[in-house]
């Protein structure tokens, strides 16, 4: 596993599990598979309603805590400093944690400067190790972060071949802020198991296209969170820092770029 410092000196894992969907004795199951396999980053969210699961599913691995990495967020109904504060405990009871590694909040919301203050307060006590938001497109990250009083670490949104978010990243770079990639293969919308591009370079390369359109983000230096619940892509999905995409192939990957997302989750403002 390869690891990115952010930009308050902390290390995350380039590849981790998304948890969206995973529930129950299944979920759990496949959690524990994960990291069996060596996925050290778990990426789930109140608004998932599997914190338990991640929990239970985190203390039956038996890995020293000091090895993962556990991303959860807070929604709208952390509406506010004092819920807010009341919820981050309550996702530490959930996960069964001492700490949780990053805390974000999940969309842009009217509350958010207020939920972001109970963050603040809880990094500050080293309850959580990093900050950031997710889903904030150019408009909303460049307002927030105009007077949210710290800088988040990372900003996770939507991005893969079809919508790239390359002129939002080169933004972020500029305060530090780094990109994680929830969605990378477009959410299996768009037909990207069967794009042409990619066929050709995991022809060339020996590796599925799936594969390849991690590639492309890791290759930017952007995180990658897919969601699986199939056991052989674990092991597929985490296989994809062995290779490296030439100069010309990835202008060519941008080229499929269509600007747009392919879920409903990109909004153009505050709620």
């Amino acid at each position: 596993m390869k690891y990115i410092e952010l930009n308050n000196g902390f290390k995350i894992p380039m590849v981790g599990l998304g948890t969206v969907g995973l529930n129950g004795n299944e979920g759990k199951e496949l959690i524990k598979d994960a990291i069996k396999v060596g996925y050290r980053l778990i990426d789930t969210a109140r608004m998932y309603n599997n914190e338990i699961c991640v929990g239970e599913a985190i203390k039956e691995s038996k890995i020293e805590r000091s090895e993962l990495f556990i991303t959860t967020k807070l929604n709208q109904t952390s509406y506010n400093y004092l819920k807010a504060k009341e919820d981050i405990e309550d996702s530490l009871h959930k996960l069964q944690l001492d700490y949780i590694d990053l805390l974000l909040i999940h969309e842009p919301y009217k509350c958010s400067y207020d939920m972001y203050e109970a963050i603040k307060e809880a990094y500050l006590d080293g309850k959580i190790k990093a900050i950031g938001i997710s889903n904030f497109n150019e408009k909303c990250y460049l307002e927030f972060i105009e007077s949210c009083g710290m800088i988040p670490m990372i900003n996770q949104l939507e991005s893969h071949i079809y919508f790239t978010q390359e002129e939002l990243r080169k933004k972020m770079l500029e305060k530090k802020v780094y990109m994680q990639a929830w969605s990378p293969l477009a959410n299996g919308k768009g037909d990207l198991f069967n794009e042409p591009t990619l066929i050709n370079l995991s022809h060339k390369y020996n590796k599925t296209p799936a594969q390849i359109a991690l590639r492309f983000l890791i290759q930017r230096h952007i995180g990658v969170i897919p969601k699986t619940s199939n056991r052989d892509r674990l092991v597929e999905n985490m296989n994809i820092f062995d290779f490296e995409l030439m100069e010309e192939e990835m202008k060519d990957l941008f080229k499929l770029d269509q600007n747009k997302s392919v879920t409903s989750w990109y909004r153009n403002d505050w709620f």
